[in-house]
């Protein structure tokens, strides 16, 4: 896109704009945002704008609280539904900044940056494609959210499908930021959908993943409904996945670097060690993926999560997945993660699986035969294969010995971030549930 100073601020006057929305996501992924009147946006360009930092979960103690949001251009959108009658508003995503003008350590977008330059420096540009599933529940009278499916259909359904025109207003709103959509369907789940967007570029598709999420939330509530993004939901139907399709290209031509004409599944020696990669660190790397208590309730056999860290080719109960490769159309040979969910921060995500990707290749990793049996349905010990995480305090003690995915966030995000999924897993062991009532109370 490449837009210049001058282009925006003809732009905003073309379109009569009043407000500007400068968002940015703090250490878990929730968007934060400033709002500015627009007589304010010049000064904003040349200068960025200061705010407190010390409130932010996971940017800075008070000490050292002042910093400042620089605008990213190419980010420029107007917000569909704060855009309608008299009052236009329009956002960008922002990168922060301390006061001496450094990147803030604790910025989510430059961690992914940082890795990202590191593949560049050895030849690589990183292309990512997440899906990221949802469901959408009917609120309580009282307007709070509740686990009641809007529908009862199921895969690809279309009689029982109540939500097809909200999924087309919601492709329309993605559409106004620019991002491409590819498709929209029912998923397996009652009430759970998918809508995948075009893949391509890291940074620019862990924008559009964030952007995803708020439209999305909007969308529903102006339908009466409550968009979740969390993992699990509901007990004994499937949760919803953000499995995120990935591949490196050649930082001059373009050309894709993971296929391999010799191979049996159509991948380069350096795809298999990229898989070997995520391999090896997919234990450490699992409490960024799946940082959520609930996360680890939804990576259980059973309901197309996968469990057993292994790689197959079209096998959807591994961990890594390779889709096959239509003939003709080598440039888009990828592998698919699929433990990580729609919970996670998609900035810090990618940086992790970049950089596990990029030891695979560094150490010449080889991955283990491929698994391309039903792992839901075998017994684990006959193949000795190593699981995933069975909760996020075993996620966290995982995090702890991997330095790989320690450096990948760097020590002021990894501190943060330990801290505050310490704590919640701390809350949740010491949380007396209803299942432990109704289980315990009556007979002990």
């Amino acid at each position: 896109m490449g837009y210049t100073k001058e282009q925006i601020l003809d732009l905003v006057k073309e379109q009569n704009v009043q407000f500007i929305n400068l968002q940015f996501t703090d250490i878990v992924g929730i968007i934060k945002n400033v709002t500015i009147p627009i007589n304010q946006l010049e000064d904003a360009l040349d200068h960025g704008v200061w705010f407190d930092g010390s409130s932010i979960e996971g940017f800075a103690r008070i000490a050292e609280s002042d910093m400042y949001l620089q605008p990213d251009l190419d980010t420029y959108a107007l917000i569909p539904w704060e855009s309608e009658g008299d009052i236009v508003t329009a956002r960008f995503i922002c990168d922060v900044y301390t006061p001496n003008g450094d990147p803030f350590p604790g910025d989510p977008r430059r961690v992914l940056k940082n890795v990202l330059q590191e593949a560049r420096d050895m030849g690589f540009e990183f292309n990512t494609g997440p899906e990221l599933e949802f469901f959408l529940f009917k609120p309580a009278p009282d307007g709070r959210p509740q686990p009641v499916p809007h529908d009862a259909a199921g895969y690809f359904d279309v009689s029982t499908d109540y939500a097809t025109h909200i999924r087309r207003q919601m492709v329309k709103a993605l559409q106004g930021f620019g991002i491409v959509v590819e498709a929209s369907h029912h998923e397996v789940a009652i009430g759970q959908h998918e809508i995948d967007f075009r893949y391509g570029d890291a940074l620019r598709t862990a924008d559009s993943a964030v952007t995803f999420r708020t439209t999305l939330k909007a969308v529903a509530q102006k339908n009466n409904l409550y968009a979740t993004f969390m993992p699990k939901p509901i007990a004994g139907i499937n949760g919803s996945g953000m499995h995120v399709h990935q591949s490196l290209a050649d930082v001059k031509t373009g050309k894709n670097l993971f296929y391999g004409a010799d191979d049996e599944h159509g991948l380069s020696q350096l795809a298999l060690n990229y898989i070997a990669g995520l391999l090896e660190h997919a234990r450490g790397m699992c409490a960024v993926l799946a940082p959520l208590v609930n996360s680890y309730k939804r990576l259980v056999p059973g309901y197309e999560a996968p469990v057993y860290i292994s790689w197959g080719q079209t096998n959807r109960s591994a961990l890594v997945r390779v889709p096959r490769i239509t003939r003709g159309r080598t440039q888009a040979t990828r592998i698919e993660l699929r433990c990580p969910d729609p919970s996670a921060n998609p900035y810090l995500a990618f940086a992790v699986m970049l950089k596990a990707g990029l030891d695979g290749i560094k150490r010449g990793l080889t991955p283990p035969p491929a698994a391309e049996e039903d792992l839901y349905h075998i017994d684990p010990r006959s193949r000795a294969l190593e699981t995933l995480p069975g909760s996020l305090g075993e996620a966290l003690e995982e995090l702890q010995r991997d330095e790989v995915v320690q450096a990948a966030l760097g020590p002021h995000i990894y501190e943060r971030f330990l801290e505050a999924k310490q704590q919640e897993w701390d809350e949740y062991r010491l949380y007396v549930s209803q299942w432990e009532l109704d289980r315990y109370l009556p007979i002990y």
